[in-house]
């Protein structure tokens, strides 16, 4: 498991992220049996925060002027970071290749959040759990450990996120989101059937797009229980049936009553808008929508071998052995 020790810094946009979005006529390439093709390697990298900055309201877009502004930011603090470290960037974090906090092209929005409106998170609702995982140090909670990254402590690997135990990968959803590294997933389709595949965690999501009979509602899992289906040139998928061990998006709830729409929409030739609804009355007091672009990549995507590599799972409760056995041998 690859763990994130860089240094982090952010001037609210970094650099632009998008493509242009093609023509409205813009007509996707057909699989052979005359459906969008939405297959290859997409990239979801971006450095749009999730949440709207006030000083924006309900814009959605950056002007040319903002942009350029943020570029002359960016390319400022570069010359100096280059001033600044002599050799290269010897004495940063030994990872810092890993992170890949940024898209490609030029029209930026203000926020992936699109409603509410202002492009930020709904109130939560009442009575909600709320809890933010972080990497360091750990949060005060009690099992089961609903988060991604962090943990709660080191008694057990029950104690640790769910992408540490290497059950969810911490980008990979539903719904998908931008994070450091491994933003990278992999469409695969047939006649019946779409694989959304994504790199953290080597996750493979089946989405049928025949009628199957829905599941019982006792019957929940980590990723749901997806239903696709073709509305014009958008890949429209319904997921329900979330097991409650994870939390439905951002630090509020469990995902029991949650449900997810998401639509895939090809915009041009590398291009893909990918737009998420989260519906969840127990965790928020509305429903959030978020805009992220996904970019063509040329190239493959390779296993991401979680459990095989993970080392600092058992690194992690070792130490904790060793400092207990330490605590315990002092006068």
């Amino acid at each position: 498991m690859k763990i994130i020790l860089s240094r982090l810094i952010s001037f609210g946009f970094l650099v632009v992220t998008v493509h242009s979005l093609a023509a409205d006529n813009y007509l996707a390439p057909r699989t052979e049996w005359n459906q969008p093709d939405l297959q290859g390697v997409w990239n979801f990298s971006s450095d749009i925060p999730l949440q709207r900055p006030s000083q924006y309201g309900d814009r959605e877009f950056l002007t040319a002027e903002e942009i350029e502004e943020i570029k002359s930011r960016r390319a400022a603090f570069d010359d100096f970071s280059d001033a600044a470290i002599p050799n290269g960037g010897l004495n940063e974090a030994y990872n810092d290749f890993w992170v890949e906090s940024a898209g490609i092209g030029d029209a930026v929005r203000t926020s992936i959040i699109v409603y509410p409106s202002n492009g930020r998170m709904p109130p939560f609702a009442e009575g909600a759990e709320i809890v933010q995982g972080r990497l360091d140090p750990d949060v005060d909670s009690d099992r089961p450990v609903r988060f991604l990254p962090g943990g709660i402590g080191s008694d057990g690997p029950e104690d640790r996120g769910l992408s540490e135990r290497c059950i969810m990968g911490f980008n990979a959803g539903p719904p998908i989101f931008p994070s450091l590294y491994n933003n990278n997933l992999q469409i695969v389709q047939n006649k019946d059937h779409v694989v959304i595949m994504t790199e953290m965690v080597h996750d493979a999501r089946i989405v049928p797009l025949i009628d199957k009979p829905e599941l019982d509602s006792n019957i929940g899992l980590w990723s749901g229980d997806s239903r696709g289906y073709w509305e014009g040139e958008t890949l429209v998928i319904e997921t329900s049936n979330f097991n409650g061990l994870t939390q439905s998006f951002g630090p509020a709830g469990s995902s029991d009553t949650k449900f997810l729409i998401e639509k895939l929409t090809r915009r041009s030739n590398d291009t893909v808008e990918y737009e998420f609804t989260v519906e969840d009355p127990a965790a928020f007091t509305d429903r959030i929508t978020g805009i992220i672009p996904l970019t063509k990549v040329a190239g493959l995507l390779y296993e991401y071998a979680c459990h095989e590599g993970n080392y600092g799972m058992i690194n992690i409760l070792r130490g904790a052995r060793a400092e207990e056995a330490r605590a315990a041998e002092s006068p």
